[in-house]
């Protein structure tokens, strides 16, 4: 045998673990994250959408702005439903009036986050429009979360599980937690229009 065979086959082991290690990183943020879980039938909207909401960490999150006379201000935000594969379905978001987005909040609670599905990876080569790589909408209202409460600590521990980043974040901005108050559901996830779903069953799907 060749003396310099298992040297080879060393080398195209450590090439095969790197390409796996690799594989697992999130290609689009570039770091770490759980495996993506199964996603239930397109014909199962409730469940869908409480996926698509769960396994997603960031979103467009619209809000009505002080400073452009109401026009709607869209912001790029991280957020978190709940413990990864453990989702409530509510989005939470670690804020600072620093930026537009919590300050127009305060004044005027109207928004809504915009999701997809294509950050996930799960949409394949189609195009982020595609009614196959879905979409979702939540309306309602953007409040902010008593400091105090069980629900502030809950939703610190979901979004510091999921961005470990904002632990260190600057305490003199001062980041407060918001949570989004669904009043409306808009979800595409296949063709014929947008999915009847009411806010009831969504927030009792199984996630």
């Amino acid at each position: 045998m060749n003396n310099r065979s298992p040297v080879r086959f060393s080398q195209a082991l450590s090439l095969v673990l790197l390409f796996v290690v690799v594989g697992t990183q999130d290609s689009v943020e570039g770091r770490l994250i759980p495996a993506i879980s199964n996603k239930p039938h397109p014909n199962d909207a409730a469940a869908y959408a409480r996926w698509l909401v769960s396994q997603n960490s960031w979103g467009v999150l619209s809000t009505i702005s002080s400073g452009l006379g109401g026009a709607p201000f869209g912001n790029v935000v991280s957020f978190s439903d709940g413990l990864p594969n453990e989702g409530s379905g509510v989005p939470y978001f670690y804020l600072t009036t620093l930026d537009p987005t919590a300050s127009n909040a305060l004044k005027d609670k109207r928004s809504s986050l915009a999701i997809s599905e294509y950050p996930l990876g799960t949409c394949g080569k189609r195009d982020p429009e595609d009614p196959v790589c879905a979409k979702i909408t939540l309306t309602g209202k953007l409040v902010l979360v008593d400091v105090n409460s069980k629900a502030a600590e809950f939703a610190r521990n979901a979004l510091f599980a999921k961005h470990p980043e904002m632990k260190g974040w600057p305490k003199d901005h001062n980041f407060q937690i918001f949570k989004l108050e669904i009043d409306d559901i808009f979800l595409i996830n296949w063709f014929g229009g947008p999915k009847p779903l009411t806010v009831d069953q969504y927030l009792h799907a199984k996630a």
